[in-house]
């Protein structure tokens, strides 16, 4: 499935049992020439509080907190199989609540925190840590790395690098904490519009949780060997 072009392999371990999980079978299975090809994996498993557990691999085989895009094109999924139109998904740290809108998915993204500023960036807890660069830009190991070419109150223009991943067509995640960065620094918390190079999510804000809203589609299915 993908969505604005971040794309994703989801394994449904609701469905039909997995092979072990591990960093290399991750790795081959992303490679965009001797695999599948992907920006992350996505493993389903089953959870007792929620839908599903969501479980995040980046395509060097390490894993990740969160994923805005993911959680919308998995909430899409288990819309289709369980003909729900609310589902909710399971991740490390929380459990989110998805819905289809007119826009296409919606996930509540939970509460972001800002954990410093300055003139050149912010950076941005949303479950995983995002550096939102205004001015310049430099190598952050440790952060996946939002760079922002123009915006406003309204619409904000980034280019995404994701830790594990590299550049990426978009990132619901980094569309996130873009916005927060935005509103920091605007005063202002009104309804954004993110563009990223794959396309546009529109991102809100409701007594402190974020909202992350956009199309999103399956690409094919299959099996891999």
């Amino acid at each position: 499935m993908q969505a604005q072009g971040n794309d994703f392999v989801i394994l449904d371990g609701l469905h039909q049992p997995l092979p072990p999980i591990d960093a290399s079978f991750v790795r081959k299975i992303c490679d965009r020439h001797l695999g599948i090809g992907c920006d992350q994996l996505l493993v389903l498993e089953e959870h007792n509080n929620a839908d599903v557990l969501m479980l995040i691999y980046n395509a060097d085989g390490s894993q990740a907190a969160n994923c805005g895009n993911g959680l919308r094109c998995v909430a899409e999924h288990l819309m289709l199989y369980s003909m729900k139109n609310i589902v909710s998904i399971a991740l490390s740290d929380r459990i989110i609540q998805a819905k289809r809108t007119e826009h296409g998915v919606q996930v509540n993204m939970g509460i972001a925190e800002i954990e410093q500023t300055s003139p050149q960036f912010t950076d941005v807890n949303i479950g995983n840590l995002h550096r939102v660069y205004f001015e310049g830009e430099a190598l952050c190991l440790d952060r996946n790395v939002e760079i922002v070419s123009s915006w406003n109150n309204r619409d904000v223009n980034i280019r995404i690098i994701e830790r594990g991943s590299g550049e990426t067509l978009a990132c619901g995640s980094g569309a996130c904490a873009t916005a927060m960065a935005v509103w920091d620094k605007s005063g202002c918390d009104d309804e954004i519009t993110v563009h990223m190079p794959g396309g546009d999510v529109i991102v809100s804000i409701l007594n402190d949780e974020l909202y992350l809203e956009g199309e999103v589609n399956i690409v094919f299915s299959g099996e891999y060997f």
